[in-house]
């Protein structure tokens, strides 16, 4: 699927038939919506860019710090017993069950920095 890439920031690439045109939103920001728009490829580029540069600066006239696509925060469910056993092999190699969970998503990945506990 295609995707917008600006100053860190990643946005969908949708098409509405019923508007004819180019829509998407800037993804991985659950407490910010950034929407934009365009008759064209090029018109939804320069509004996504519009759009992102113009939250960029809202934040920094309100003092807030800016949200970024996929903050690197990822909360999941898994069940007591895994949650458990997780805790245990931490403790054993003295990490922790971020440090396993990240390796092991790494590892999936292709792209292990670490040895893998797991």
């Amino acid at each position: 699927m295609n995707r917008l890439e600006y100053k860190g920031y990643i946005g969908s690439i949708e098409y509405s038939a019923a508007d004819n045109c180019l829509y998407g939103e800037v993804l991985g920001m659950p407490k910010d919506l950034i929407s934009y728009e365009g008759n064209t490829a090029s018109e939804l580029y320069e509004d996504f860019k519009g759009a992102i540069d113009d939250y960029l600066a809202m934040c920094k006239h309100s003092g807030r710090k800016p949200s970024k696509s996929y903050s690197g925060i990822l909360n999941i469910r898994i069940s007591s017993e895994i949650h458990r056993r997780l805790a245990m092999i931490a403790e054993e190699n003295h990490t922790t069950i971020d440090a396993i969970v990240r390796n092991s998503i790494e590892k999936q990945l292709g792209h292990t920095q670490e040895i893998s506990l797991l």
